[in-house]
């Protein structure tokens, strides 16, 4: 077995398996590595396809170091964008919801700038063990089960802020994703069914049950997803808005719930 004598010949081998930011990775695998054993094991991990994320342990997400275990979806950067838009109209005290929470990213990016009741939720056992480490500084209440089935009835009508990553990828484009994705995230936090959204519309169909008059919903969709995510949004009794960061390639559809005389949340 070859063992990374050098910086150099770390990156080298990084590079040569296609890693696009060899320099970076080399860098941080040298940093999480506590030996030249370790060292070791995970370049070969990296060089086989592994994704970066599960090799270290851990991903980058709004300044906190988010713990990602193998099997568990790995948070996106341009997801950033979805908790931006959200803190714009989270107020202190506000009940927030990490739904599909994943390692529980977003949950926990909104809580680190904002003194909020957090709850998150997702269906895979994976998703959940790793979402309790990375709540717990903020005493989020995790649970597992199928979308709002897994929340707890005390919130119900009650939620201010629901953040909802939903899978949206659709089944027949999934075979297109980057190897990365395709062969390590499990298929249940990508599928999202002929047209992307067959998660988000039962997301948009229970959100008036559980959102607070006044209260947010946000979800991520693909660009040409948009206009049709929109109009979902509206046929279940949400306002719905878009607004898009082109440096990210990120598109938040934004809906309120706004029941005659309900004012939005501040």
């Amino acid at each position: 077995m070859s063992v990374p004598t050098s910086s150099a010949d770390l990156v080298s081998r990084l590079r040569a398996a296609g890693c696009v930011f060899a320099e970076d990775e080399a860098a941080l695998i040298t940093e999480t590595a506590r030996d030249a054993t370790e060292l070791e094991a995970m370049t070969v991990r990296r060089v086989s396809g592994v994704p970066l994320e599960y090799v270290v342990g851990w991903a980058w997400f709004r300044g906190l170091r988010i713990a990602v275990d193998p099997g568990v979806f790995i948070p996106r950067r341009r997801t950033e964008f979805l908790v931006a838009e959200a803190l714009r109209v989270t107020a202190p005290g506000a009940v927030v919801v990490d739904l599909c929470c994943g390692a529980g990213a977003l949950g926990a990016a909104v809580a680190s700038e904002r003194e909020v009741s957090l709850y998150a939720a997702d269906i895979e056992p994976a998703a959940v063990r790793c979402a309790e480490r990375n709540l717990a500084p903020w005493q989020g209440a995790l649970s597992q089960g199928d979308l709002y089935d897994a929340l707890p009835a005390q919130i119900r009508g009650r939620i201010d802020v629901l953040l909802a990553n939903v899978p949206y990828v659709p089944t027949d484009e999934i075979r297109l994703l980057p190897p990365e994705a395709r062969l390590y995230e499990p298929r249940v936090t990508l599928d999202g069914g002929p047209d992307g959204l067959s998660t988000l519309r039962r997301v948009a169909a229970g959100a008036t049950d559980w959102l607070a008059p006044g209260g947010h919903l946000f979800v991520e969709v693909s660009d040409h997803q948009a206009p049709v995510a929109q109009a979902v949004f509206t046929e279940y009794g949400l306002t719905a808005d878009l607004t898009v960061d082109e440096e990210l390639g990120a598109n938040v559809v934004h809906g309120i719930y706004l029941p005659v005389g309900a004012n939005p949340v501040a």
